[in-house]
């Protein structure tokens, strides 16, 4: 009598061991799942900041190109009048 208690004691410790470690082994899975969203959320935060800055270096650029064109456009008519100027005057 006494030994099967034992052996059913034994089982039941046994049976909760196994549970606690399924439990951990669940816990652990979470964790990672957890990190991964969070690894994945990091990368889409930099790859848009990525992306805002490649926008404002374009968009610096096309500043600089029209800022161009307009002094060259200027240039070009102070010239021209420059020349009717002269060409006035003689």
């Amino acid at each position: 009598m006494e030994t099967e208690k034992e052996t059913e004691n034994e089982t039941e410790r046994e049976t909760e061991k196994e549970t606690e470690r399924e439990a951990d082994r669940e816990t652990e899975r979470e964790r990672e799942k957890e990190t991964e969203k969070e690894t994945e959320r990091e990368t889409e935060k930099e790859t848009k900041r990525e992306t805002e800055k490649e926008t404002e270096r374009e968009t610096e650029k096309e500043t600089e190109k029209e800022t161009e064109q307009t002094e060259e456009t200027n240039n070009a008519k102070e010239t021209e009048t420059g020349d009717k100027n002269r060409k006035e005057t003689k």
